[in-house]
């Protein structure tokens, strides 16, 4: 801006008051809030970690269960295809969950529209989570059933390396689980403050 004497050289009238420069608004957020919505985003990525590794673990050690030509073999038995299946499922879905994670933590903003990627995550969650249960849980009759009879007996190896497949599955449920209750209240949030996490 020029000073009231340049204007006066120039033979322009200088004007009685300064002029004011517009300025845009500026959003400003709590430092405390931020840190606080990355943190969750960590929190979040950590539990997708622990159901990814988990869930693979489990459908690995189902996979490479039968070990002598004698053995018994997963694929015959209907429960353990499904304890395979739904563990494999639910790990391809965590690693597409955690690449979304670390694209919202070192972008601040959700790899898909926010309004699909909190729907996606909950849903995802809740349907991939009672598949996961459904097939513990179907795995585990199906393996205490096979303790009473003399297939363990002559196997034991095999039984023991299903129930470690299926307790590992169990601890990747836990882990979703926890996934679905944060994927909730990311959903509440953005129904009640129009946002996925309130700043």
């Amino acid at each position: 801006m020029r000073s009231p004497q340049a204007a006066l050289r120039n033979g322009e009238t200088p004007s009685p008051r300064p002029r004011i420069q517009a300025h845009s608004p500026h959003h400003f957020q709590s430092t405390v809030s931020v840190q606080k919505l990355r943190r969750f985003n960590v929190l979040v990525f950590v539990l997708r970690v622990a159901a990814f590794c988990f869930s693979s673990a489990s459908s690995i050690f189902m996979f490479v269960n039968p070990r002598g030509s004698d053995s018994p073999r997963w694929y015959d038995f209907d429960a353990f295809r499904f304890v395979l299946a739904a563990n494999a499922i639910v790990a391809v879905y965590s690693l597409f969950e955690m690449a979304a994670s670390i694209w919202e933590i070192s972008g601040g903003v959700t790899l898909l529209p926010e309004i699909l990627q909190v729907w996606f995550d909950f849903g995802h969650d809740q349907v991939f989570a009672y598949l996961l249960l459904s097939a513990e849980s179907a795995g585990t009759e199906l393996a205490r059933t096979m303790k009473a009879t003399d297939t363990c007996t002559a196997n034991n190896a095999f039984c023991v390396q299903t129930v470690i497949a299926i307790a590992l599955g169990f601890a990747g449920f836990l882990f979703l689980g926890l996934s679905s209750l944060l994927s909730g209240f990311r959903v509440v949030c953005f129904i009640i403050n129009g946002s996925r996490f309130h700043l």
